[in-house]
């Protein structure tokens, strides 16, 4: 689709807007290679189309770290607006052609905490290479730092609890969540009462936090009752912390609905004698997705199959 006119005609004069294309699938595989064989060409040709990206956007695009290629910061923040803009022309020259999940080709990435992925992969994947064996999916780690995944298109959705303040994100509450204590079987914290006092004092505690926090709600709780706890580190996700609970006499924290990963380890789950705020699980995206069919399928089977796991008290 290339466009050519006059010396007067508008700024899009000689631009060939199939670089829009190949744009979206580069930053998409972040390979020449991967995006060669999703666009049916050549590495060479690939690398050529490459080439009069980075020359029309006056911008290297993608760069050489190490084995891997990464986009520039000018690539992330074009990256969303290069993807909606690929959507809005597919559905322009195909209207209904992708309204059906059989024959939806696309990736999507997932942002989410690791129990996300633990517990919610296997079905999710499953049931899209029943439904949508054209969709692929990406499920990306929530990062230590705070940053508009969902705005720049780094990631698609956000599963879990949603803590953005954007505006402009769609959030959408699917059930209210809390915490339960975990420890290995045999623990001496299971025998008994279990009071403020027992859980704050008779062990150390592992704490899970991407930032590292050795500091949190429980600790807030005991707080407002004269007690404090005795954490000995943290870890970054809920399923590192099962392996480390598994072979210690440390104290840790698991939600609801990741109760089946702690089992799973030969765990036990217990109600913190606590009164710990609900944890708001649900879904988020930018509204660019709103009108697309392959996103909105992914929404609605991500929120079938979460809350078919609605975890019971």
């Amino acid at each position: 689709m290339r466009v050519t006119q006059s010396e007067d005609a508008s700024p899009l004069a000689g631009v060939d807007l199939n670089l829009l294309l190949a744009l979206d699938v580069l930053l998409e595989e972040q390979s020449v290679r991967g995006a060669a064989r999703r666009l049916h060409l050549s590495e060479p040709a690939m690398s050529r189309t490459l080439g009069r990206i980075r020359k029309a956007l006056g911008d290297p695009v993608l760069v050489r770290a190490g084995r891997q290629m990464v986009p520039t910061p000018h690539a992330l923040a074009v990256r969303a607006e290069v993807g909606a803009v690929v959507e809005r022309a597919r559905a322009l020259f195909a209207p209904g052609r992708d309204t059906d999940p059989c024959t939806m080709t696309r990736t999507f990435t997932i942002l989410g905490h690791d129990a996300t992925a633990a517990g919610l992969g296997a079905p999710l994947l499953t049931r899209t290479a029943r439904e949508a064996p054209g969709i692929r999916l990406r499920f990306l780690s929530e990062s230590p730092v705070d940053a508009p995944f969902l705005r720049q298109g780094t990631a698609d959705l956000e599963i879990g609890v949603v803590d953005t303040t954007a505006p402009e994100v769609r959030v959408e509450t699917l059930y209210e969540d809390r915490m339960l204590g975990v420890v290995r079987a045999g623990h001496p914290l299971l025998e008994g009462e279990l009071t403020p006092e027992r859980f704050a004092g008779e062990a150390g505690h592992l704490s899970v936090s991407r930032r590292g926090r050795l500091r949190g709600p429980i600790d807030d709780a005991l707080a407002a009752l004269g007690l404090a706890r005795q954490v000995a580190g943290s870890v970054g996700t809920y399923p590192a912390s099962l392996f480390v609970l598994r072979d210690t006499d440390l104290v840790g924290i698991v939600n609801r609905g990741s109760r089946s990963l702690a089992e799973t380890l030969g765990l036990v789950t217990f109600a913190i004698p606590l009164p710990l705020p609900p944890l708001e699980v649900g879904l988020a995206w930018h509204p660019r997705h709103d009108a697309d069919p392959a996103h909105a399928w992914l929404r609605a089977t991500v929120k079938e199959l979460m809350t078919e796991r609605i975890p019971v008290s």
